[in-house]
């Protein structure tokens, strides 16, 4: 097998992996609590509960940059092999956790921050190396394969937790494997043979820069900025002070101005010290500073709605249609595959014509595309006909494919090679912080729009199915109060007023209205319309953010290589001069 080859297959496993461990958890929580014996509900444990959702995106998003830069010092294949094996490391821990009960649970939050840390070093030098592998004019193919891993190991994430989610205990003898524990060994044997594969195979082939210091300061003030203002923002999701979310808490704001302050710290400093950890000098290159914006924007656009989709199908169209709440979490991964299926189709044959007619007009109409369905999604009833969301799950997909192959090839092709693992690592920083920060933003304007409209229309469906009297207003209330509650419930596959009605003391409803509020409909049909309004705002949003992402993606300029790969394009003349290290084909 050529070099070239070897390279695409096991950076596409190492993304695939690294990709699926961000969803896998997501669908499987309610096995792994109970099999912990920790109940997520309690309010002692909400923090637990978001940390396991959102702490492995929060620490890889921070590291990318330093372990890109850091990789461009000191070998690429290196970083990459040594990322695997932690990666292997963190999945073997997940695996064999000692203890149960909270502790067990605290200490998966820690393997998977470990976990994390390998992820961030596969993201970081996946682009690079494959950058440095192939050919000019073969870039734009291998690295269309290779995002059709990272996006869509995302989609497979929650097919892979739902089915390994219905597994039961897998009993060898007298041996009992618990179920929660087969979610995390499913990892084990891809990451251990790909890290002996890659520690095997995988070497530098680009120069490794010698005599580089490390950025401490910079990597400091980035590293604790872009923490900050992750985990504040991460907790504002969090109840707070008798309110359903945290976001008048002094903590989350201070996180939140402390973060910022670093960050624009970190770009002073960037600019005075000798070996910066990012060279901002690279934004000067047209390519580099289009794509990777446009990126960023198509990040925030998608994240945070997507994971707002799946909680639609889990809580509200999927029970309408007969599902049960504990088996919505698979289903949601199931329907939602329209969309890994129109990336497949699109991602590497994007990719393959980048190669041949450049990435401003491909990577563009990707965008518009996006842009196209999120307004699409607006005119759709919360009992929506599959087909047409299916149609539009498969069109967004395409879209997203169109965009990402391209736009990826051209950001690497306009940096010099010896900062390629440091142009990979900002990339994938970007996209993947815009990932964390878009989970926070339209989460909390779902829930904002739920909340406005949430107490008329469960006090209307309380009364329809004969609750009333204090009893049905102060349920009223708590529904009212409390969406976070309703919607995390819903996602972790159980049933919201089942979980109400327990609080009140036995026989406070009659048997039929317990009956009626807790049948597979009651609770969709209550919320759905004020949850339209939210998700409907959530959509308009995206919808800006994707159209400005089309535009900005226009301002890339015309086909262009840096000029030590200027020996491997095709002639072919540009409109414009990008900038200073780049030149036209």
């Amino acid at each position: 097998m050529e070099y070239k080859w070897t390279v695409l297959s096991n950076t596409t496993l190492g993304a695939l992996m690294a990709s699926i461990n961000g969803t896998i958890i997501l669908i499987s929580l309610p096995v792994i609590f109970r099999g912990l014996g920790v109940d997520p509900f309690l309010p002692s444990n909400f923090t637990l509960l978001i940390w396991l959702l959102l702490g492995y995106g929060v620490v890889t998003a921070t590291l990318l940059v330093t372990f890109g830069r850091i990789s461009d010092m000191w070998g690429r294949a290196r970083m990459y092999n040594l990322g695997f094996a932690i990666f292997a490391v963190g999945s073997v821990m997940l695996f064999l956790t000692p203890n149960t009960g909270t502790l067990g649970a605290w200490e998966l939050v820690g393997f998977r921050v470990v976990q994390g840390i390998g992820g961030a070093f596969l993201f970081a030098n996946s682009a690079a190396l494959i950058t440095d592998a192939f050919p000019y004019d073969e870039r734009g193919k291998a690295l269309g394969i290779n995002q059709v891993a990272a996006i869509g190991g995302s989609v497979v994430g929650l097919v892979l937790g739902g089915v390994l989610a219905g597994l039961s205990d897998v009993h060898i003898g007298s041996f009992v494997l618990p179920a929660w524990r087969v979610i995390f060994l499913a990892s084990v044997p891809f990451s251990v043979g790909g890290t002996v594969w890659a520690y095997f195979k995988l070497h530098d082939v680009a120069k490794i820069r010698e005599g580089q210091r490390v950025d401490y300061v910079g990597n400091a003030t980035f590293g604790i900025g872009l923490t900050l203002l992750l985990v504040a923002v991460t907790y504002g999701l969090l109840p707070y002070g008798g309110q359903s979310m945290g976001w008048s808490s002094p903590w989350v704001w201070s996180g939140i101005v402390v973060g910022l302050a670093l960050l624009i710290a970190f770009v002073f400093v960037e600019t005075r010290v000798r070996d910066p950890m990012f060279r901002l000098e690279l934004f000067r290159i047209r390519a580099f500073a289009a794509g990777n914006f446009a990126g960023l924007l198509g990040s925030i656009a998608r994240g945070g709605v997507m994971f707002m989709m799946v909680i639609w199908f889990q809580g509200i169209w999927l029970p309408l249609h007969g599902y049960s709440f504990a088996q919505t979490p698979f289903w949601a991964g199931i329907y939602m595959m329209p969309m890994l299926a129109g990336f497949v189709v699109m991602g590497p044959l994007s990719g393959w014509l980048s190669d041949r007619f450049g990435a401003r007009y491909l990577a563009s109409a990707g965008m518009g595309i996006s842009a196209a369905t999120f307004v699409f999604l607006l005119f759709l009833p919360y009992n929506f006909v599959y087909w047409q969301m299916g149609v539009i799950l498969f069109v967004q997909g395409c879209g997203m494919g169109m965009f990402a192959a391209p736009n990826t090839a051209a950001i690497m092709n306009s940096v010099p090679a010896e900062d390629r693992g440091a142009a990979s690592g900002m990339r994938a920083t970007l996209q993947n912080a815009g990932m964390q920060l878009s989970m926070a933003v339209f989460f909390t304007i779902v829930l904002v729009g739920l909340a406005s409209g949430l107490s008329g229309s469960v006090s209307g469906a309380l009364s329809s199915a004969g609750a009333t009297g204090p009893a049905a207003a102060s349920l009223s209330s708590m529904v009212a109060s409390n969406p976070t509650g309703a919607l995390f419930g819903a996602f972790l596959g159980y049933n919201p007023m089942q979980l109400y009605i327990s609080l009140f003391p036995p026989g406070t409803f009659s048997n039929t209205v317990v009956t009626a509020l807790t049948a597979k409909q009651f609770f969709p049909n209550a919320v759905g319309p004020a949850f339209l309004k939210g998700i409907d705002l959530a959509f308009a949003i995206s919808a800006i953010l994707t159209a400005v992402a089309a535009v900005v993606s226009l301002m890339r300029g015309g086909r262009y290589v840096h000029e030590l790969d200027a020996k491997d394009a095709r002639p072919e003349p540009a409109p414009e001069a990008p900038g200073p290290q780049a030149q036209k084909q």
